[in-house]
This record gives C-alpha cells, sequence and structure tokens, in this order.
C-alpha cells in the first residue's frame, strides 16, 4: 500500500490545506523533504513532499512557473508551503503552474519536523503491517499448498498479491493459472520465460502493470516457471510472496516427480517380467493402467537413467508420460507408449525422445501387448546400428513381409508345420524344436549349434535324426527345410504391428 498526499494530509497532527493541483493528489509521498534551493532537482530523488517557507522562489514568473515544472518532472509528490515568513501568500503562477501540471499545492501549518516524522512514521508501520501481511500470506500458502497442492499456491498468491498467476512447464508452455484461462499478460511471460537464464527472475513493468517471472528448482534445469501480475510499481512484499510461492512450487513439482518416478518404476518392473517371460501380457493390464493399443516401442542403443527418462517424457511426450512403461534393459532403456495417431504415417515419439536423451534408438510398432516382446527385439537390434534413430517401418524390408500375411493364417501355420514336433515332445520329450532352431541358425553347422545349446554334438545329432523321422521329411530337402524356418522364425523375422 503506498502512501498518496490525499492521505498524508489526514495523518495524526497534520493540519493541511490543499491551494492547487487537485489532480495530483494520488501521487506517492516517499519521503518528506524540506528546500529552499532555487532548483532542489538535482538533490531529489521522485516522491518527495517539498516543504519550503519560499525563500528558494525565483522573482520573474516565468522563473516560478519553470520552478513547479521542474518539480513536477522530478517526480516530487507535492509542493507545501508555510506561509508568513518569506511569502504570505502563494503566487498565482505557481498555483497555475501546479494546476496544468498536477502538482498538488498545499498551505501547510504543521511544523516542518512533524511533517517528515508522521510521514516516516507511517512508512515503518507501513513495513510492519507489510511484513504482517507477508507472514499472513505465507502460512495461507502453505496451508494451500497441503490442502489443494499447486492450484491452491497460485489462488493464495494472486489473493495476496491482488493479482493474478500462472505456471508455465519447463518449456513455456502454460500448466495452469490464477484465474482460469488465457489472459493478456500471458503472452509476456511465455516471452520473458523463454529468453530467462536457466535459474533467474525477471520484472517487466511497464507503469501500468508489472510481471515478475521466476524460476522454479533448486539445482539443474528449471522444473517450471512462475509468472505473477500485479499494478505497478511491483511492491516488496509481492516480490517477497513470489519468492515463497516458487519455493512451495519446487518442493511440489519435486514431490510430484519423485511419485512419478516410483510409479514408473514399479511399471517398468512389471515390463521387464514380461520382457523376461515371467509375466504374461495380460497379466501386466491387470496390474496396472495401460494405454489402449497401438504401441510405439522405443529401445536406445545404451541405457540411460530413470531420471533422464522420465524428463525426457516429461519434455516430449507429456500427454502420454502417465500411461508410458519404461524399463532398463541390458541392451537399452525400453519406452512403451501410445501412438499419437492411428496410421503408420502419424509422428512418431521415439526420434523426439532419442534426440532429448542425446542417444542412438530404434522403434517398432505393436498391435497389443502380446507383441511387445517382438517389437523390442526388433527395435533392440535398430538401436544397437547406433545410427541415430531408426524405424523398423521405415528401414527393414521384413516390414513389407508383414503386409503380405494375414496373422491368423501365419499362426496356423507354424502350429500345422511344428505340430509333430511338439507333439512329440510332449509325449517323450527332447528338445526337438529348439535344437532344429539352433541348427537351422547355425547355418546346418552342427558343432555351432550344439554349443549354442550347451549339449555334445552326438547328442544333436541323436535330436535331429528323431526330427526327421517324427516330420517325415529329411532335412536336407530344401523345401522341408524352409518350412520349418519360416515356422519357427516368423514371430522374429516379421516385426508386430
Amino acid at each position: 500500500m503506498a502512501l498518496t498526499v490525499a492521505q498524508a494530509m489526514t495523518l495524526p497532527g497534520m493540519r493541511m490545506r490543499l491551494l492547487a493541483g487537485r489532480a495530483g493528489l494520488s501521487r506517492v509521498v516517499r519521503w518528506a523533504h524540506v528546500s529552499e534551493l532555487a532548483d532542489p532537482v538535482p538533490w531529489l530523488r521522485g516522491g518527495e513532499l517539498v516543504m519550503t517557507i519560499g525563500l528558494g522562489l525565483p522573482d520573474d514568473p516565468a522563473g516560478r512557473r519553470a520552478y513547479v515544472e521542474r518539480l513536477s518532472g522530478a517526480g516530487c509528490a507535492g509542493l507545501a508551503f508555510a506561509l508568513g515568513e518569506a511569502v504570505t501568500a502563494v503566487p498565482e503562477e505557481v498555483l497555475a503552474a501546479a494546476d496544468l501540471q498536477g502538482l498538488p499545492v498545499l498551505e501547510i501549518l504543521t511544523p516542518f519536523i512533524a511533517v517528515t516524522e508522521a510521514v516516516a512514521r507511517w512508512h515503518a508501520d507501513e513495513r510492519v503491517r507489510g511484513e504482517r501481511r507477508v507472514v499472513a500470506a505465507q502460512e495461507a500458502m502453505a496451508r494451500a499448498a497441503l490442502l489443494s497442492g499447486t492450484s491452491g499456491i497460485l489462488r493464495a498468491l494472486a489473493e495476496h498479491t491482488g493479482g493474478e498467476s500462472l505456471l508455465l512447464d519447463p518449456q513455456g508452455k502454460p500448466r495452469a493459472a490464477t484465474p482460469a484461462g488465457e489472459r493478456p499478460w500471458h503472452a509476456r511471460a511465455l516471452e520473458m520465460a523463454d529468453g530467462a537464464a536457466r535459474l533467474s527472475a525477471g520484472v517487466l513493468d511497464d507503469g501500468i502493470q508489472a510481471v515478475q517471472v521466476q524460476s522454479l528448482g533448486f539445482s539443474g534445469p528449471p522444473t517450471g516457471w512462475l509468472a505473477v501480475r500485479t499494478g505497478s510499481p511491483l511492491e516488496w512484499h509481492a516480490r517477497m510472496l513470489a519468492n515463497q510461492a516458487a519455493c512451495l512450487l519446487a518442493m511440489e513439482l519435486l514431490g510430484v516427480r519423485a511419485g512419478r518416478a516410483k510409479a514408473h518404476a514399479q511399471r517398468g518392473a512389471l515390463l521387464a517380467a514380461v520382457l523376461d517371460g515371467g509375466l504374461s501380457p495380460r497379466q501386466l493390464g491387470e496390474l496396472c493402467p495401460v494405454a489402449p493399443p497401438p504401441y510405439e516401442v522405443v529401445v536406445t542403443a545404451a541405457p540411460v537413467t530413470p531420471e533422464a527418462a522420465i524428463e525426457a517424457l516429461e519434455e516430449v511426450a507429456a500427454e502420454a508420460e502417465e500411461l508410458a512403461l519404461v524399463c532398463a534393459r541390458p541392451e537399452g532403456t525400453v519406452f512403451v507408449l501410445p501412438e499419437r495417431s492411428a496410421g503408420l504415417a502419424a509422428p512418431r515419439w521415439g526420434a523426439e525422445l532419442c534426440a532429448r536423451l542425446g542417444v542412438p534408438g530404434g522403434g517398432c510398432r505393436a498391435l497389443d501387448l502380446d507383441e511387445l516382446p517382438s517389437a523390442v527385439r526388433h527395435a533392440a537390434t535398430l538401436a544397437a546400428r547406433g545410427d541415430g534413430y531408426l524405424h523398423v517401418d521405415d528401414l527393414e524390408a521384413s516390414a513389407l513381409l508383414r503386409d503380405a500375411f494375414v496373422p491368423d493364417a501365419a499362426h496356423r501355420f507354424a502350429a500345422t508345420a511344428l505340430r509333430p514336433l511338439r507333439e512329440y515332445e510332449a509325449r517323450h520329450g527332447g528338445d526337438l524344436v529348439d535344437s532344429l532352431r539352433a541348427y537351422l541358425e547355425a547355418g546346418s553347422n552342427l558343432e555351432t549349434a550344439a554349443r549354442r545349446l550347451g549339449v555334445h554334438r552326438n547328442t544333436l545329432r541323436r535330436r535331429l535324426a528323431v526330427a526327421e523321422r517324427v516330420s517325415g521329411r529329411p532335412l536336407t530337402d530344401p523345401g522341408h527345410r524352409l518350412q520349418l524356418w519360416l515356422a519357427l522364425s516368423l514371430g522374429d523375422l516379421v516385426p508386430p504391428g
């Protein structure tokens, strides 16, 4: 709250009478100062109620008008005369110039020292009142933080500063505001946040309104920005309350981030269990919220820290972050996100995530949770190339082969081709399917396949002989080998999605 000339005239013990310049009664009195100089302006700072007995008044009319104009131009609050010592009446030129300039001219009947003391006392009392208001406002914001979180802090800040408040995310996008909705001054706040240093505060005051923007966070990149609009000039208590609100919001955001990190860790453990085969995709959907399909699966070329992964999600895919799945794997960090929109031509998250993290990566599409393990394998293969971000559908020829298959028909083909081997395994054991896969993947090299399986070559030779007898055709038959190879490799050869 500021002390105006009109209020100063009503302070206890004051006896003053307005002579001219009524339009300037709202001028702010910062101090009361005595001066008998012909030109006191070089010794003033603005906001002074200049008191005089008239010794410094020029003798000529033009000089008197210039005297008033200089005081008004210097930002003085008013001009007060004690009549009867040097002058018995205020010259007409002074009164006329004061009316033109809107500079209050007063007749003062109170000792100058009493006026100075009264103004100083008012400001001292106002400081105490302001400190009490700040303490009350800080308590209100603390209660609001506990009861309503971010929205409560913004609401209490706006109420106790008599202005409006706005919270921006790290990219400068509005997250919450009081009052709700877009306001004309928001654009100025966005510009200030965009051009500010990593951790900083700034004020833009145009004489009508003041906009203060302050970064949130205690170290590292800002976790957001707080903007406050108040009347001009920006009061000291508004600065203090903005600082307090910034601390509360920073702690609130840190708490939210910690909660998100814990939730992501729990969801990531479930995803890892699915990829390791210890949990079925159906169980994943039952144990935690999962976005509806289809999914974009992204694998980075190397693992990144959980903190970095969550920050990247918040910045790049904020709208999908709550339902995203993230887990660290030996081959890299796996992200499972809902696709941005339907269709293979839709923009993908992967390129932006990898660019934000500064690591190469690979991506693949999954139509449902059952396809996640296969999608991760294909994405990891591309990520291992270390060539920026590569997506299966943009690079692998096998992605085109996928369109030639009807999924149900492909599954029936694989089941039919391998049925004799699986039925034999169910009755007698023998690991025929895995042995046959290792043999074909090793290019029919018996020694290599046996080493991969961890068995003696004669053991593998006997298993292959049983496989030939059970399937009814020799492995030397190219058509039979191709049929078995497709049945065994269809899930890995053809990307999901």
